[in-house]
């Protein structure tokens, strides 16, 4: 495949951005909004919660490992906002091997408490609310049946990046527009959209400008690949391919979960994972259009392993979290409480309890923006699947870091 476009010229990227303040306004691109400043606030030592983790210490030391490696990839002055407290990537590489030592001598409930308290600041996110209120889901590692080749059973391209799609930095055009980029095609004097989901699934648009990584047998699965952002495509072989996403067209996302809901397909207590996809297998004839009612289209890349997350670390089962990439610190510890299910030996959710957990921040996601939004990494398998399809429960979010006095 011809390497995408990475560079446009001053000239397109003037003509792109008048574009886009034309078909935009600029006052979507100002608005005001969360930043990172101002997520988190420190939490008095006070009002510090009781840290619960019932799980076994060693996801959660290959987890910070995770964050390790990406921090010793990085400068160590550089910034890190925790709200209004800055701290350098070096002292935050420092906060995760102390948490690390004292976890790995296997401490009780009560002495990790006591530590935490006299080694560490605590900050809670603000929540949607204001006052510290999350909504977690969850997301999880698909395994879809592929070919390498399109055949009668497998006639749904999993697409690499396309060579024609390009992006803009509009940051570099004025402070105004810090954290601002748009994605679409450069057509030799403009920037115009990239092609919407109905286009590249029914025109052959993308034929001559993106290479096939594999083919599946279901849309709906790979809609679906598309939305959990990474996944093991299997042969016939047994071999399998590790898919990630690598970039998206531009264009929003849209909740067919909601689509389907508001027009009482589905009722809103029901809504799951597993309920759309039971609705679009009993009506084959609706799939296309429920289906292009999201116009984002996500394009993978190979791993040698996976699944990735955004600080290109392998992700852990129930240690890793998306949040939103501008306003949360990347790589961070923190803690949240929320729930999880319980599963019968039918394979379906009976009760949900609380959950406690150290997880590190270590991916994100089109759909999780804001302050008030948490996706746990679930894993692969059947539990796996069931959890994070099913996982729409509120819950709150701190973040932990070394205090640096001591």
């Amino acid at each position: 495949m011809t390497p995408a476009r990475t560079a446009i010229g001053t000239t397109g990227l003037l003509l792109a951005l008048m574009f886009f303040l034309l078909a935009a306004g600029c006052s979507h691109l100002i608005r005001p909004e969360i930043t990172k400043e101002n997520s988190l606030e420190r939490v008095r030592a006070s009002k510090y919660p009781l840290f619960e983790d019932r799980h076994d210490y060693t996801d959660l030391i290959a987890g910070i490992d995770g964050s390790l490696s990406y921090l010793s990839r990085i400068p160590g002055e550089r910034k890190f906002f925790f709200g209004k407290d800055i701290y350098t990537a070096a002292h935050l590489k420092k906060s995760l091997q102390h948490f690390r030592n004292r976890i790995d001598a296997n401490p009780s409930g009560e002495a990790l408490n006591r530590f935490i308290k006299d080694h560490y600041i605590l900050y809670q996110s603000v929540g949607s609310d204001g006052k510290g209120q999350m909504l977690f889901t969850g997301y999880y590692e698909p395994t879809i049946r592929g070919s390498l080749v399109e055949t009668p059973a497998c006639r749904y391209p999993i697409y690499a990046r396309p060579d024609d799609l390009t992006t803009i930095d509009l940051s570099l055009f004025g402070p105004e527009f810090k954290g601002k980029r748009i994605v679409g095609r450069y057509t030799g004097n403009a920037i115009v959209p990239y092609y919407e989901r109905s286009e590249i699934d029914h025109t052959g648009v993308l034929d001559d400008r993106s290479e096939i990584l594999a083919w599946v047998g279901d849309p709906i699965d790979l809609f679906f690949l598309q939305i959990q952002g990474s996944g093991k495509i299997i042969m016939e072989s047994g071999e399998y391919l590790n898919v990630h996403y690598h970039m998206v067209n531009g264009h929003p996302y849209r909740s067919i979960g909601r689509m389907l809901i508001d027009e009482d397909k589905i009722a809103r207590e029901e809504m799951s994972m597993q309920k759309i996809r039971s609705y679009l297998n009993a009506h084959p004839d609706e799939v296309e259009r429920v289906l292009n009612y999201n116009p984002s289209y996500v394009f993978f890349k190979l791993e040698a392993e996976g699944p990735i997350g955004y600080i290109q670390v392998k992700l852990t089962p129930m240690r890793s979290i998306a949040l939103d990439r501008k306003i949360f610190p990347p790589a961070a510890l923190a803690y949240i409480e929320t729930q999880q299910p319980e599963l019968d030996h039918y394979n379906e959710i009976y009760q949900w309890e609380d959950l406690g957990a150290f997880v590190l921040n270590q991916d994100t996601g089109g759909a999780i923006k804001g302050p008030g939004r948490a996706d746990l990494f679930w894993g692969n398998g059947a539990y796996a699947e069931m959890a994070a399809g099913h996982m729409q429960h509120p819950g709150k979010l701190y973040f932990l870091v070394l205090n640096p006095d001591l």
